[in-house]
């Protein structure tokens, strides 16, 4: 094996490098694994114009990458359940498994958690984006051989949004809307039709992502760049009963709150600006919204891989582009082109 690798590694805004690094000793009870695909992140995106996302600000180099899959190469020690060569997507989430959350099945929420490509916590957990990456056996989850890399990468995001519907509780025949047409918001629409939403509109700011949303399946897209007239006037003759904010900005959010019914559920997915963000707290109260947050995901991480294997969700309908990891500075760049891109996902040179 090689004694370095290449990694797309971040050291400050739009400052993504591809570095040589040197490949340590595999640390025991860890599998080395060898870059399939990557899909490329909304938060990945924030990390490279931004060097933080949210509250997570990145203070020393970073390797981005956490939508992530490849070929076991090495193992140290003991993995019973893995070998050299099994194809695995690779679940970006390193829980404790003994703290409170843990415990009480809220893996996403664990106190001592470390979240690939992340500067969630310091010193930063280092990502996937990277031609030879470790983790431990229990993140990874072995793919069937008619599963493509590039699909089982988008495991990860399909998770997330999975969990978003499941923290909007029973949405059978129910009508919803989605602010941001991004990979999330469309892969959420897809989670949430399959849970049995009857009635879904997608809104947006951008075109080119509603016309991927109305393809995809939307019942009804609202371009809200000009204002919300079209949506208030739907909400007056049919009231949303849930609103999941996607779009990641303090007007979604104060939207998703002023549009949906009295008594009715905000699923928040999207990861604000950092600080303090002004919320419509008097409207929460007075038409008793359930303001619900929703972060990451738990094990509904296996729950989207065998959905995917089984083809329940064409998660590949979402990829517009296809890069190879030593160009991800310029797959960022595109990424960050709503006009050109939906999903982004990097493949191994």
């Amino acid at each position: 094996m090689t004694s370095t690798f290449l990694a797309a590694t971040l050291f400050g805004p739009e400052d993504l490098r591809m570095v040589e690094h040197p490949l340590p000793k595999l640390t025991e009870g860890m599998v080395r694994i060898r870059f399939g695909a990557g899909g490329i992140c909304g938060s990945d995106m924030h990390y490279f114009r931004h060097a933080r996302t949210g509250d997570f600000v990145v203070k020393s180099p970073l390797v981005l990458g956490h939508e992530i899959s490849g070929e076991v190469v090495e193992i140290a020690g003991s993995a019973a359940s893995l070998k050299i060569g099994d194809r695995v997507a690779v679940n970006p989430s390193r829980w404790c498994g003994h703290c409170g959350a843990c415990r009480e099945g809220r893996q996403n929420l664990c106190e001592n958690i470390y979240f690939m490509g992340s500067a969630s916590k310091t010193p930063h957990m280092q990502g996937g984006f990277a031609n030879y990456f470790d983790a431990v056996p229990a993140q990874c989850v072995k793919i069937p051989d008619h599963v493509s890399y590039q699909a089982a990468a988008l495991a990860e995001p399909l998770a997330v949004c999975l969990h978003a519907v499941a923290r909007a509780g029973n949405i059978e025949g129910k009508r919803g809307i989605i602010f941001g047409a991004g990979p999330i918001g469309l892969l959420t629409m897809l989670a949430a039709r399959r849970a049995g939403m009857a009635d879904i509109t997608v809104a947006d700011i951008a075109p080119a992502p509603l016309a991927f949303a109305t393809r995809l399946g939307a019942s009804h897209v609202e371009n809200v760049s000009s204002g919300e007239e079209g949506l208030k006037a739907q909400a007056a003759a049919r009231p949303y009963d849930v609103a999941f904010e996607v779009s990641g900005t303090a007007a979604g959010l104060a939207s998703a709150i002023g549009i949906v019914r009295r008594g009715g559920v905000v699923v928040q997915i999207g990861n604000l600006p950092g600080g303090q963000i002004p919320t419509p707290s008097n409207a929460v109260m007075a038409k008793e919204i359930d303001l619900r947050g929703s972060f990451r995901f738990g094990l509904e991480f296996m729950t989207a891989v065998e959905l995917i294997g089984a083809g329940s969700v064409d998660v590949l309908s979402l990829v517009t582009a296809e890069r190879p990891l030593s160009t991800a500075p310029d797959a960022l760049r595109l990424a960050l082109d709503r006009s050109q891109s939906v999903k982004v996902v990097l493949t191994a040179n």
